[in-house]
């Protein structure tokens, strides 16, 4: 692939997100021939289709994914390449985008506005979702760091321990488990149970604890949000396991309540987790060390 341009790779990746040619055209601002031509090119030089006719338009075959991933790579490195000039050019400026998992969205925005009021020229973007779409976004390059709870262990990547993380099971307040001493796991267990979504780093650690007493848990529900969570246990639904740091407000006014189960607060950490072999931009750098440093003394404390 010695002859690939990074025009031709742009070409796919806008035809592969616009699923035609006429659409890759338009947002490069060239003539739709013109495309055709290049990709053709780029699947002489490549020896293999790159794209096919599928049901929404142009689709990309297996060995266009790989080359499309290849392309993004690629812009990342150019992206990280533009950061660090800019900033040897104006002093500190860039843009960086960080990942966090749904149960880290109650205190991300407050790490990254005391980040900001250290570093108003670097440009944020706080992207949220479950533990499976965070690790798909830090593979495929499109944020910079992550934090989460569980580090992705099918990824080479780099990770700094920042607070932290523990896990309560929630009930009503006037559910009958409610102020019962030292329950063991098991006679919870039994208890019909509100659950996340698999992919979700709650619902890993809630079946790692089922698997630990030998039980298959009640499940009422899977629920893909932690708010939503919290509103089926108040409606006596069932109760849940779930991050401390997401129901705070809910304990301190009375509207649900810890049950005291040996073993809880089961405690795992909050990490900050990148890829190993990206390369960083003084901005992603600066919010690294940023959270490494400060992020214990944010997050709070429950």
């Amino acid at each position: 692939m010695k002859d690939v341009t990074l025009r031709q790779l742009r070409f796919l990746s806008e035809a592969a997100r616009t699923g035609s040619l006429a659409g890759a055209a338009l947002s490069m601002h060239v003539t739709a021939p013109a495309v055709g031509q290049q990709l053709r090119l780029l699947e002489r030089e490549v020896g293999l289709p790159l794209l096919e006719r599928g049901r929404g338009g142009q689709e990309v075959t297996e060995a266009g994914a790989l080359v499309l991933a290849t392309a993004r790579r690629i812009e990342a490195e150019i992206r990280a390449c533009s950061d660090q000039l800019g900033a040897l050019r104006r002093g500190e400026s860039g843009h960086v985008a960080l990942g966090a998992v749904s149960t880290a969205k109650y205190f991300a925005p407050r790490l990254l506005a005391a980040f900001q009021r250290e570093h108003p020229g670097v440009r944020l973007a706080l992207v949220v979702g479950n533990r499976a779409e965070i690790v798909d976004r830090l593979e495929s390059f499109e944020i910079d760091l992550a934090v989460m709870g569980r580090a992705p262990s099918r990824l080479d990547v780099l990770q700094e321990v920042l607070a932290d993380h523990p896990y309560v099971v929630v009930a009503p307040p006037d559910h009958p488990l409610v102020g019962r001493p030292r329950l063991s796991f098991d006679q919870v267990a039994r208890e019909p149970f509100l659950l996340r979504e698999p992919g979700s780093s709650t619902r890993a650690h809630a079946d790692d604890l089922f698997a630990t007493v030998g039980m298959r848990p009640t499940v009422v529900m899977e629920i893909a949000s932690n708010e939503t969570i919290k509103q089926a246990v108040m409606a006596g639904l069932g109760i849940a396991v779930i991050s401390e740091h997401t129901v705070g407000a809910e304990l301190r006014d009375g509207r649900l309540a810890v049950l005291r189960v040996a073993q809880f607060p089961v405690m795992q950490q909050w990490l900050a987790v990148r890829m190993a072999q990206r390369a960083v931009g003084p901005a992603s750098s600066a919010l690294w060390d940023f959270l490494v440093a400060e992020a214990g003394d944010l997050i709070p404390q429950v």
